[in-house]
């Protein structure tokens, strides 16, 4: 498996990110020119490749590094931003650098602690602070105070190096965070009986602040899960056995149907066609020894309602034939038109559609080639329907989306969903991983149609939760 080293301390640049009147905060971000030198170290200068192309106005960047073993060129791709002065050269820049944290270089600047310095120690006139400040030169600062959130989240190196700045009498360091696995390196510094150490455990029942109701609803969303122990309770526990426990036990109490119009004593849950306001579809691409998953999402009025609508898996290679990339396009636009015909809302004039809530298809962005035969079939049969790559979240952040939605009531699945309700059935957390929660990915279970799902809402991530915090 490839992986590349840390970032060093003078790879990384600070900028300004908000100023106030009381102290400003920074930003960390790297250079593209140091994306450049940590490829060259880890693979060569002649086994990667970056090119660029505008898709649907936008300026996108693949990297691709050469697999030896394989004999194959592997690429994964992301959006650039314009930037304030030299445009085109700002986009080019920023999705190279965005198509290298999908590489995993500089990844762990996503996991930076909050760094605000106080307005004693940098010069503030009105909105504007013109100090430079460089990473390095933390190695070097003597540090009295300091605090950090989410202190489990940080890398170990960065915890390493701020402590070993507090070298007065009277330094101190406070910080907070929600546990982890048992295993954890901040878990191990915290039971050292040998450190000048002051611990609070706390519940959530513990915060007088938070609403009861709140805090019921938040219990019942977590209930069964990993996130229970460790946000409700406060402990740290190892996450093992099935990930979506509460569905695992008990599919049948998430099975929906989606009708013309409701009737009297279903036998499960309805959902009017007219309600569903929006429908889009993920596809996770897969390997030799997995499959290419689809799988068709739904949401009622103001993201209330998540409806796992149609699902479909197809292997990628089987005894008979390899599923080539025209293929796969007809299989995919064959289910994109079963999902239309079944489920949708469409008005049409002639052969021209005028309205379908089938809106957007959302594909593995590391399948480049297969990912633009993908658009251009689509967008050719559908030409309303928005092909895009897909965000690709962390996982764990789309698990517990998920878990929360299924808590909360708010997750349903129709008969149509058969592949997908053995993913979320058979999803379990990966026993052998030790040091961090891992789901389970070695082939017993579809992984790639739980991807395919979670692509459909991982962009609406923020609003999924706030509605949740509402009901």
């Amino acid at each position: 498996m490839l992986t590349f080293r840390d970032l060093k301390a003078s790879e990384i640049d600070c900028r300004i990110s908000t100023v106030k009147s009381n102290g400003i905060s920074l930003l960390l971000y790297k250079d593209a020119r140091v994306d450049q030198n940590v490829l060259d170290e880890a693979v060569g200068p002649f086994n990667w490749q970056r090119s660029h192309e505008v898709i649907d106005g936008n300026l996108y960047c693949t990297v691709s590094i050469y697999d030896a073993e394989k004999g194959i060129w592997v690429s994964k791709q992301d959006v650039g931003k314009e930037s304030y002065t030299e445009k085109e050269k700002g986009q080019a820049s920023d999705s190279f650098k965005r198509a290298c944290f999908n590489w995993g270089i500089g990844r762990e600047l996503y996991t930076a602690p909050f760094i605000w310095i106080s307005s004693s120690n940098c010069n503030i006139n009105g909105t504007k602070c013109n100090d430079k400040f460089e990473v390095a030169k933390i190695q070097g600062a003597s540090i009295k105070y300091c605090y950090g959130d989410e202190v489990a989240k940080w890398n170990k190196e960065v915890f390493q190096m701020l402590k070993s700045r507090l070298d007065k009498p009277y330094s101190c360091f406070d910080g907070s965070c929600n546990p982890e696995h048992p295993t954890h390196w901040l878990k191990e510094f915290l039971d050292n009986d040998e450190l000048d150490i002051y611990l609070q455990r706390y519940t959530i029942f513990d915060n007088p602040f938070l609403p009861s109701e709140f805090v019921e609803q938040l219990c019942k969303e977590y209930e069964g899960t990993i996130y229970y122990d460790r946000l409700i309770l406060g402990l740290w526990k190892r996450a093992e056995g099935a990930i979506y426990k509460r569905f695992a036990d008990n599919p049948e109490k998430f099975q929906c149907e989606v009708v013309e119009e409701l009737t009297d004593d279903p036998e499960h849950k309805q959902f009017k066609k007219d309600d569903i306001v929006s429908i889009e579809i993920g596809l996770d691409f897969g390997g030799n020894q997995s499959g290419h998953s689809f799988v068709a999402r739904g949401y009622t009025d103001d993201y209330r309602d998540v409806i796992g609508i149609m699902s479909k898996r197809v292997m990628a290679k089987d005894a008979n034939e390899d599923i080539d990339s025209n293929m796969l396009d007809q299989l995919f636009c064959d289910f994109v038109q079963e999902v239309i015909d079944k489920y949708s809302v469409i008005k049409k004039q002639g052969d021209y559609v005028e309205y379908c809530n089938v809106e957007s298809v959302y594909y593995d962005n590391a399948e480049t080639v297969l990912g633009n035969s993908i658009r251009n079939a689509v967008e050719k049969k559908f030409p309303w329907i928005v092909v895009r790559k897909a965000k690709k979240a962390t996982i764990l952040d789309r698990i517990r989306c998920t878990v929360r939605l299924m808590g909360a009531g708010r997750f349903w699945i129709t008969k149509d969903c058969k592949s997908l309700q053995t993913a979320f059935s058979d999803a379990v957390w990966n026993k052998d991983v030790k040091d961090k929660d891992e789901r389970l990915d070695d082939g017993s279970t579809d992984i790639d149609s739980l991807d395919a799902f979670e692509y459909t809402i991982e962009r609406d991530m923020r609003d999924l939760i706030e509605e949740v915090e509402d009901v």
